[in-house]
């Protein structure tokens, strides 16, 4: 029998995070720590981005509580499905996962593991103004980067224009992909028109440009799209595979974006892409403001399944409390360093 525990640690950003949602200055976050009889321990983590996740951070510390006391006693197998707790249920699989593979944070060895390759990412412009996006996107050119995902739709338009325009006046579509992030910013009627303004810049493709629940409309601008259309927060609290799958029949978008951490870890993150490539449909894999013990599971599992495409997995120096790890961000490439180690001092529950 394993036992099962936690622990809280609200991760601190380094600068506000602007999103269309608002700004976050820090993020809710619980480490759940399974112990075998042996005293090996593995960990997970439990990701919540209020409003966005399907879990309510105000009651989730209790169901959290008492799913490790259930785990502990043996009246809950730790591998059963939680629809209704997805970030609890990728926690509870990173965590045996990790305590399968002995502890030590390698869920799946690889040559990424090994530190023989890296996983390209695309680069997270913030929102701000214009001056500070433009320091951004400089900075991220710098190192390298050749794709860059901007957020837009909580600034003025017009100035999310004119950012795009230089862009475009210092790199052509030949050196810089663009990926643009919506959130879910725009109302139906407008998407269309907006998406028109931005296509002129050569975009990559938009997530989400409407709020989730609106299937009818967004399948009406996944039809013959300005700028082809990606579902992120639209796959959020969808569970059962005929669900899915309809969903997915239904809007036909161009792509995908999963998030293991919001989805419920990596089956469920997997069954996703299955019916996604069934349906033609495009997918990458993006972390969810998580701390380095999510990204490094995220970004094993990732690796293992023979991603070309930049992927969004570049977020792990957000917090100035982030746990120390073996992740490094190398230009626009993600590595795992072996010779780092990992500090838990701070996480490790006796």
């Amino acid at each position: 029998m394993v036992h099962a525990s936690y622990t809280a640690y609200p991760l601190i950003f380094v600068r506000p995070a602007g999103t269309s949602r608002g700004v976050l200055k820090q993020k809710p976050c619980w480490f759940i720590q399974i112990t075998g009889e042996d005293g090996v321990s593995g960990l997970g983590e439990v990701s919540v981005i209020p409003n966005l996740s399907v879990e309510d951070p105000d009651e989730i510390e209790i169901r959290i509580d008492h799913i490790c006391k259930l785990i502990s006693i043996g009246e809950m197998d730790p591998k059963q499905p939680l629809p209704t707790l997805p970030g609890v249920q990728f926690a509870l699989e990173t965590a045996m996962l990790d305590l399968k593979q002995g502890g030590e944070r390698l869920l799946f060895p690889s040559e990424f593991t090994k530190g023989s390759t890296g996983i390209r990412t695309n680069g997270l412009i913030w929102m701000g103004v214009r001056e500070f996006m433009i320091s951004q996107i400089r900075e991220k050119m710098q190192l390298g980067f050749t794709v860059l995902k901007l957020k837009v739709g909580a600034l003025d338009l017009q100035v999310e224009l004119e950012v795009l325009k230089w862009i475009r006046s210092e790199f052509g579509t030949a050196d810089l992909e663009i990926r643009l992030d919506a959130n879910g910013a725009w109302e139906p009627g407008e998407a269309e028109g907006k998406m028109q303004k931005f296509a002129r810049f050569g975009i990559h493709s938009i997530e989400q440009p409407i709020a989730s629940g609106q299937a009818e409309a967004m399948a009406e601008l996944c039809n013959n799209p300005v700028i082809p259309v990606a579902l992120d927060e639209e796959l959020i609290g969808i569970t059962g595979q005929e669900a899915k799958r309809a969903l997915l029949a239904q809007i036909n978008p161009s792509y995908i974006i999963l998030k293991p951490g919001l989805l419920g870890g990596f089956s469920m993150s997997g069954e996703w892409i299955r019916m996604a490539e069934e349906l033609k449909i495009g997918w990458w894999i993006t972390s969810a403001l998580e701390s380095s013990i999510g990204l490094n599971a995220i970004a094993q599992w990732t690796w293992q399944l023979g991603v070309s495409r930049p992927q969004g997995l570049g977020t792990g120096a957000l917090y100035t409390n982030n746990i120390p790890s073996p992740l490094q961000m190398s230009g626009e490439q993600l590595w795992y360093r072996p010779e780092k180690g990992w500090d838990l001092s701070d996480i490790i529950i006796s």
